[in-house]
């Protein structure tokens, strides 16, 4: 089931964050880059992003979330996450598919060492536009959803 999430609710935003931790976790290992900032932002950091917020739930547990925002007609998806004892069962892609459905263009980054998420952009019809190389030498890769590339 895939919900709105209300992160002024303290139990809502703190599962959000303790997700991302564990999901970040994983990805930073991936890519060979420990500081990804959803690793080191506090709680506090996190509720205050200018997000909209959807989770995907089992069992009442917080599985998966995606944070994103809509600027001048395009989608910016900022965060994705799900939990490790999820992956590849479909929750990412559900997501974002969701996200989509606001309609207009769409962009995304990641590591660019991050074959799944690449694999999962590519699949959904998202293109490379770009890659770039941020604090630290992490390589990431920006993709675009029609109408950006």
């Amino acid at each position: 089931m895939i919900v709105p999430l209300d992160m002024t609710d303290d139990a809502t935003a703190e599962a959000v964050h303790r997700l991302a931790k564990h999901s970040y976790a994983v990805e930073a290992e991936l890519i060979g880059y420990a500081t990804i900032p959803g690793l080191t932002e506090t709680l506090e950091e996190m509720r205050a992003l200018p997000l909209r917020w959807l989770g995907g739930f089992v069992d009442n547990e917080l599985v998966a979330f995606v944070g994103f925002s809509k600027v001048d007609d395009v989608l910016d998806i900022d965060r994705l996450c799900v939990a490790p004892s999820h992956f590849r069962l479909g929750f990412a892609r559900r997501l974002v598919e969701q996200v989509l459905a606001e309609g207009g263009p769409a962009i995304v980054s990641t590591g660019a060492d991050n074959a799944p998420a690449i694999a999962l952009y590519e699949s959904m019809g998202f293109r490379v536009v770009d890659t770039v190389v941020v604090q630290g030498g992490l390589r990431v890769a920006q993709f675009g959803h029609p109408g950006i590339v």
